[in-house]
């Protein structure tokens, strides 16, 4: 019976089969997996900035004859051609690569010219190959500049049908002009475009001089060029780290602006009149590689989840020029806060990462600095220079050698014609008669003979001597390195010509501006700022309602069964609320945070922490500059700044240390004029001495305002003395009495005090 390779008893190993440890053998074919993708997918060659995929591209439409000048062809048949002689891979990552070549929002100079749907800024994909049509550019025609001139080597196709070149010699600077990015096994790359003109001119000034230090190549590479245009905002140091070490970051910000002044600058502001005061942003560029929908989208959303509030509406009036419209909540809003914020929630500012990581001239990935880059990339530039002159050599001395051939042909043609007439074989004859070698004599032998003219003759001696003197520079420049810099350098600057800042292709797009330090965003600037009546009730239910209700109105709030008025207090949706509780500890809510008035609001303690057993003593909006006058039921008491008892979390803070049995019993905001106190106990004993024998105070227990034989301390309040005491009367009057003869109470702070004037209140309080 024949035995298989499956059968386990067979101990002959399979043909070709090796016994090798699996952990070996996965590395050797991952790193061979790896190597394949850093060199031949995912990282550009220094020398002509492309992947293989893009050259291939290029490649095939050249050998389509897709010049600028010519007409269109479908890309079906372009990616046709790619992937069937060059490129085997799948047609979508090919067609992909066609598109991205195409589009003037990706690439700063696009290496193709598309005709039909190839996608769009808002992030909408290209349509189906069969749909579009595709030509090359002469930015790609440039880059490609010279591949019958013997300036690089070829190498045969994947399946040896045909040749491909192993890179483009153009003298385009591709690479830094139109970027690349790239993720590989293990490492990545992140080109952002130039300005092309900046880069050549960055070229010059190494040729010039090769020691050159990276501040005067940054005096001409000023920072990225983006096809979107924008501002970036990094300090010149930042720029100058970057571009020294291949690794670094280019922040991006959007361009406010209703377009061009009348000189040519921006009109930054991006500010637009309207009528009736009103205003709106503009938004005329966006930063690389944001697509323009999701921008949108994506501030929309902020607008929906209220986490932009001043910001009222975003539209997109774009058509040819991009236009995005941000509408204000009112006139009223700072346009600079509007723009910092979006500037921090959207990608409006986007960071663009830089990673120099390319393929050297050996085919090694590195990160290369900026002048590295450059100096490498001239290296190759030489070297093409070298080859096109001497492959020009080749060529002359090809034809030198037939136009020799000729001219003796010419001096000899009555012997010629008869060895032609009379010999069977009159190659040899002629080659050992005049000493020609064997492609002279072919070449003799098949002349027109409309060629026998006296004229030729002369137009061959006067070639020869053409070629000949053409072939001694050509010589020369092989020979001699500082003629094939200025060579180059010529070169250099008629490429700078076409592609100049002057140019309609050629302006600088991106700005390069340092931004302003980023300034602290003020919280209630990000709240629109409306009156509310803040309501807070007894049993602990808040809500705000809009407007400022008239305090003979308050009556008519509604409650719970059960439920009545506690506090009342006119705010604005931009205070914050302060809420005092009798165990001493102090909350703060934000008045936009509060519930809407239409029903009894919430819950107070679903807010802030309040201790169960504690009662809410004061309800008042914080202001920055305000004072308040605390006091505990045992006569202590201090003032504390508003400032210094905001609270941030929902825990509260503890302002006032209270002794045992003790209670928060007044917290008064002290008026800016004031400069008395007057304190009233239990024991209706009333004092008043001055206010600056009150410590100011951030916590603690205070100290004693007024001594008290039996009970505690009842009220206590502010007020300017010579505008004398009030107190409110008692009933639904609304009316109030002054006592300004006050001598009588008038004694060193913590005294007993004496009995109040006739008419105080017998609930001990000033109102």
């Amino acid at each position: 019976m024949a035995t298989t390779t499956d059968d386990p008893d067979n101990p002959d190993p399979v043909p070709g089969m090796t016994d090798t440890p699996f952990g070996s053998a996965l590395s050797e074919r991952y790193l061979v997996y790896a190597l394949s993708t850093i060199t031949a997918r995912s990282l550009p060659d220094l020398r002509d900035g492309l992947k293989p995929v893009h050259r291939r591209l290029l490649w095939a439409m050249r050998a389509m004859r897709l010049d600028p000048s010519q007409g269109y062809k479908k890309s079906a048949r372009v990616v046709g051609d790619v992937i069937g002689k060059f490129h085997p891979h799948g047609d979508t990552a090919v067609y992909d690569a066609m598109v991205r070549l195409a589009q003037d929002f990706s690439l700063r100079y696009p290496l193709v010219d598309g005709q039909g749907n190839f996608g769009n800024i808002d992030g909408d994909n290209a349509a189906a190959y069969r749909y579009t049509e595709a030509r090359l550019t002469r930015v790609a025609i440039d880059l490609m500049q010279g591949l019958d001139e013997g300036t690089v080597d070829f190498r045969p196709t994947y399946n040896g049908e045909d040749e491909e070149p192993e890179i483009m010699p153009g003298l385009f600077p591709n690479l830094l002009a139109n970027g690349a990015s790239g993720i590989a096994v293990g490492m990545a790359t992140n080109i952002p475009p130039h300005n092309a003109a900046e880069v050549i001119g960055a070229a010059l000034l190494l040729i010039e001089n090769p020691q050159a230090e990276l501040a005067e190549l940054l005096e001409h590479v000023k920072g990225p060029d983006f096809p979107t245009g924008g501002i970036v905002v990094d300090s010149a140091e930042t720029i100058a780290h970057a571009y020294a070490t291949g690794r670094g970051g280019f922040r991006v910000r959007a361009r406010f602006s209703t377009g061009k002044g009348t000189d040519g600058a921006w009109e930054d502001s991006g500010i637009e009149k309207l009528p009736g005061g009103t205003w709106q942003l503009v938004i005329s560029e966006i930063p690389y590689g944001v697509a323009k929908g999701k921008l949108i989208e994506q501030i929309a959303q902020l607008i929906a989840d209220k986490k932009l509030p001043i910001l009222e509406d975003v539209r997109d009036e774009s058509a040819e020029d991009l236009r995005i419209i941000l509408e204000p909540k009112s006139r009223n809003v700072d346009p600079e806060v509007l723009k910092e914020s979006l500037y921090r929630l959207t990608d409006l500012e986007s960071r663009f990462a830089l990673n120099l990581n390319v393929l050297d001239a050996t085919r090694t990935p590195k990160v290369m600095g900026l002048h590295q880059l450059l100096t490498e990339w001239l290296q190759h530039q030489i070297v093409v220079l070298v080859r096109r002159a001497q492959h020009r050599i080749n060529k002359i001395d090809d034809r030198l050698e037939l136009v020799a051939g000729y001219i003796i042909a010419f001096l000899n043609l009555d012997r010629i014609i008869e060895i032609i007439r009379t010999e069977d074989e009159p190659k040899p004859v002629m080659i050992e008669e005049f000493i020609l070698t064997d492609r002279q004599a072919e070449a003799i032998l098949n002349m027109r003979l409309r060629s026998l003219r006296k004229l030729e003759e002369m137009e061959l001696k006067r070639e020869q001597a053409d070629l000949t003197a053409e072939r001694e520079e050509l010589a020369k420049l092989v020979d001699s390195p500082a003629r094939q810099k200025t060579r180059l350098r010529k070169d250099l600057e008629k490429l700078r010509a076409v592609y100049g800042l002057e140019t309609l292709l050629g302006a600088r797009r991106t700005t390069i501006s340092e931004a302003a330090p980023a300034r602290e965003i003020p919280l209630d600037a990000m709240i629109e700022k409306e009156p509310v009546t803040v309501i807070l009730s007894k049993r602990g239910w808040i809500r705000a309602q809009r407007g400022h209700v008239a305090p003979d109105q308050w009556g008519e709030f509604k409650f719970k069964e059960g439920d009545e008025l506690l506090f009342a207090a006119h705010a604005q949706t931009t205070d914050k609320l302060l809420i005092a509780a009798s165990d001493g500890r102090f909350f703060t809510i934000g008045a936009d945070k509060l519930p809407g008035g239409r029903g009894f609001g919430e819950p107070l303690r679903l807010m802030v922490d309040i201790d169960p057993e504690a009662r809410i003593v004061a309800m008042i909006p914080a202001s920055a500059e305000g004072r308040l006058l605390l006091a505990s039921t045992s006569g202590h008491g201090f003032i504390a700044q508003m400032a210094e008892v905001v609270a941030e979390t929902r825990k509260g803070r503890n302002v006032v240390n209270l002794k045992p049995k003790a209670a928060l019993a007044v917290v008064r905001p002290i008026a800016p004029g004031d400069d008395s106190v007057a304190v009233v106990g239990e024991n209706r004993k009333l004092v008043v001495f001055p206010l600056a024998e009150v410590p100011v105070m951030a916590r603690g227990q205070g100290v004693m305002l007024q001594r008290y034989r039996d009970g505690g301390l009842s009220d206590a309040v502010s007020f300017a003395f010579a505008d004398g005491l009030s107190w409110a009367m008692g009933g639904d009057s609304g009316r109030t009495r002054t006592e300004n003869d006050l001598a009588p109470w008038r004694v060193a702070r913590g005294a007993a005090g004496r009995m109040p004037p006739t008419g105080f209140p017998r609930n001990n309080r000033f109102g």
